[in-house]
């Protein structure tokens, strides 16, 4: 009797980890890549990229213990205009035939100053070039359940990035002083999952 009191904490034990994790894929139709540059130092352009997946795996317990990984297909940036989408694909930018993905992978995750925020920093690859970079998160938030049946959570995440780290350095010198394009690139995600 004494034997069995024994091996079935132990067998809870070994099975409350599992219990915790719950892995969430990124909705592509729910979620928003969009990035602003500066242009000819007067107004700001903005884009988006249009597909998008990737995965969560979140510690009910203890969010630091997360992991995220998301891939983005550079061919799918939209600028809401053809013939500088076509430019954007180009060599001169992201070179889409060369690198058809841009990805993130999270290294460590903490908390934020702002209650409510983390701070996950990770490693992007864009343009064949690895940098870490940190996005500030806010959230997760409640999960809900959609009228299908599925759990759903969402998050914002930004951050800032200077193109030129990853080799995109295209621009033209203006001839009143500055330069057609910025260096920083602002980077904003509304992100939400479905629970697997």
């Amino acid at each position: 009797m004494m034997r069995r009191f024994v091996v079935v904490p132990l067998v809870v034990a070994l099975l409350a980890p599992a219990a915790r994790a719950a892995t969430w894929a990124i909705d592509p139709a729910h979620t928003t890549v969009e990035f602003s540059i500066r242009h000819m130092t007067v107004s700001n352009v903005r884009g988006t990229f249009d597909k998008v997946a990737g995965t969560v795996t979140s510690d009910e317990t203890d969010l630091a213990k997360s992991t995220i990984t998301a891939t983005i297909e550079t061919a799918s940036v939209d600028t809401r205009n053809d013939k500088r989408d076509e430019h954007l694909r180009s060599a001169d930018f992201f070179d889409v035939a060369k690198y058809p993905t841009m990805t993130f992978t999270s290294k460590t995750i903490t908390k934020g100053t702002t209650p409510g925020h983390w701070n996950v920093a990770g490693d992007l690859t864009l343009h064949g070039v690895t940098k870490q970079v940190v996005l500030d998160v806010e959230g997760p938030t409640a999960s809900v359940k959609d009228p299908m049946g599925n759990t759903r959570a969402g998050a914002h995440a930004s951050t800032t990035i200077k193109r030129q780290d990853f080799g995109i350095v295209y621009s033209k010198t203006l001839e009143t002083g500055g330069v057609m394009l910025g260096d920083d690139v602002t980077v904003t995600i509304d992100v939400e999952a479905v629970q697997k």
